[in-house]
């Protein structure tokens, strides 16, 4: 199992994109603008998207992916995510003012995107990889997620900030190879990132100490304009860890 980078960006410009991991072929992670370099191909071999939650950043591409390539596939897309994200979703975004509703189109019994609502714990088998949805905290319902196959896995925290939940939950997880946890504010920031329930430098190395399992840290999610100073800050509070910072275009394998 290969993921691929496509945006790890907590921002855009200087070609940075937002929030988006490939599985294989056919899985997303979340569907933010680092989606926007796959091919026309690529784009119709995506056959499910695991949403973390519904900020603009993670689900941007999501409605261009679906009108860009509907009429091309035999199935619907699938659109995982907690009830809360699905019905914001719908309510903002696929209403027929921002965009159609593909769940309707071209009808509601031959649609080209469906949504399977999931909720904490739930785990979907996806042709012998798993995705488990793990617990989070940000300012909106929000999942981290617990990806697998019978070789490793990878755990992706999403947006979250400090969430003894999730550290539960991470470190009951066997063969944890990656660890993707996202900073997205310097230390001088900590309470803008305290009232958005993001990661500072400073939390992260807080956080990081509940950890009893030594996957590699990945870093994502940094406020552009601030990337240097959140990667040095990174770099002094890390502790044990040496998390390194993710970059557009890295691939992991499983």
């Amino acid at each position: 199992m290969k993921v691929r980078v496509l945006g790890c960006s907590g921002g855009i410009g200087a070609r940075a994109r937002t929030t988006s991991f490939l599985v294989d072929d056919d899985i997303l992670l979340d569907a933010g603008t680092g989606v926007e370099d796959l091919t026309v191909d690529q784009l119709a071999a995506i056959d499910h998207v695991f949403l973390t939650h519904s900020h603009l950043d993670h689900i941007a591409a999501l409605p261009l992916l679906v009108d860009s390539v509907g009429a091309m596939r035999q199935q619907p897309l699938v659109v995982h995510a907690l009830p809360e994200t699905i019905e914001a979703l719908k309510a903002h975004i696929f209403n027929w003012v921002i965009w159609p509703d593909f769940t309707e189109i071209p009808h509601y019994d031959r649609p080209w995107m469906k949504f399977e609502p999931l909720s904490i714990g739930s785990v979907v088998e996806v042709n012998g990889r798993w995705v488990r949805a793990l617990a989070a905290s940000h300012t909106v319902p929000a999942l981290a997620y617990h990806l697998y196959n019978q070789e490793a896995a990878l755990v992706f925290s999403g947006d979250t900030g400090p969430n003894d939940e999730f550290w539960r939950q991470v470190n009951g997880v066997p063969n944890l190879k990656y660890l993707i946890i996202e900073t997205a504010f310097t230390n001088r920031e900590q309470d803008l990132a305290m009232t958005a329930k993001h990661l500072f430098p400073i939390q992260l190395s807080q956080e990081l100490a509940k950890l009893q399992r030594e996957p590699e840290i990945l870093i994502t999610h940094l406020k552009p304009s601030d990337a240097a100073t959140i990667a040095r800050e990174i770099e002094a509070w890390a502790g044990r860890f040496s998390p390194r910072i993710l970059a557009r275009g890295d691939e992991l394998e499983l």
